[in-house]
């Protein structure tokens, strides 16, 4: 069985982290020339292209497996270093998470308050759509997610947390304008709309589901890159979008949005997947985002 050298396996984090063997070297107090042996003697031992030699340097596939590996081995000697007294006083143990910005506006933050905060706790959150904070997790970039993705992870566990539901809603000068006098799905499929992003497929999904399958949401799209902003923004007329339950219920009530579809949701399951670790730290996050999702979200 072959055996990663631990100090070649913390040079090849290190030049991913700085982007260059020369800042690198400079973090590892050695020389370039001893940084680019090492990574080098790595990829012969593993008989892989590690490293994308770019500006900055990127890892390749089989590089973001050693990356995972070389975080998981660092997080492991600082939970083993707080556990035996030998960390610095109130060093805070630092954990990263990929989440979606839905989730972080509505119940993500009120799960991490619950997190006991001794030993202290640095958290280190990552906003990215549901359908990719996998990707940060496989790239090593992140030690847990919230993902719309079922399928774990290598090296990681997969658990189910419940169902974010979507309401079709738009602003009723806005519904009135562009939607009374003709078929929903027709109106939907031709009306400004509003998403988080350009790879932002909620909305297109649910026209699908309403037009059984064909085309998507309207050509006028207007990118909002938050939560919060997004929903504001259909609130105030620019576009119709699905908005999470979370949010909709106080401006459904008011009368500042108007439902589109009633009896009609768009629900996307959720899932938390987090490295394979015994590390306490990420146990605590566990139980904490676990038990708020399942008083927050549907099941």
């Amino acid at each position: 069985m072959m055996d990663l050298p631990l100090d070649q396996v913390r040079t090849l984090l290190a030049v991913v982290d700085e982007g260059t063997f020369d800042a690198a070297a400079a973090a590892l107090h050695l020389t370039p020339s001893a940084v680019s042996q090492r990574v080098k003697a790595l990829e012969q031992r593993t008989g892989r292209v590690l490293l994308l030699r770019t500006k900055p340097v990127r890892a390749t596939e089989s590089g973001e497996i050693v990356v995972r590996f070389a975080r998981q081995l660092a997080r492991l000697e600082r939970d083993t270093r707080s556990e035996l007294g030998l960390s610095g006083d109130g060093e805070p143990t630092r954990v990263s998470i990929a989440v979606n910005a839905d989730s972080l506006a509505t119940w993500f933050l009120p799960a991490l308050v619950k997190v006991p905060q001794e030993p202290p706790l640095a958290f280190e959150l990552h906003r990215e759509d549901e359908t990719r904070t996998a990707e940060l997790l496989r790239k090593g970039l992140v030690m847990a997610a919230v993902t719309s993705s079922p399928d774990a992870v290598a090296g990681c566990s997969v658990r189910a947390l419940g169902r974010m539901r979507y309401i079709a809603a738009a602003r009723p000068e806005f519904a009135a304008r562009h939607l009374d006098g003709v078929p929903l799905a027709e109106g939907l499929a031709r009306a400004p709309v509003v998403t988080l992003d350009r790879s932002d497929e909620l909305q297109d999904t649910f026209v699908r589901r309403l037009r059984r399958g064909r085309g998507g949401a309207g050509p006028v799209r207007h990118a909002v890159p938050t939560s919060e902003g997004f929903v504001d923004a259909v609130a105030a007329g620019l576009g119709w979008g699905l908005v999470p339950e979370a949010q909709a219920g106080a401006l459904l009530e008011s009368g500042r949005l108007t439902p589109l579809a009633p009896g009609r949701f768009l629900d996307v399951p959720l899932y938390w997947q987090q490295w394979k670790l015994d590390s306490p730290a990420l146990a605590m996050v566990a139980q904490a985002v676990t038990a708020t999702a399942a008083e927050a979200l549907r099941s």
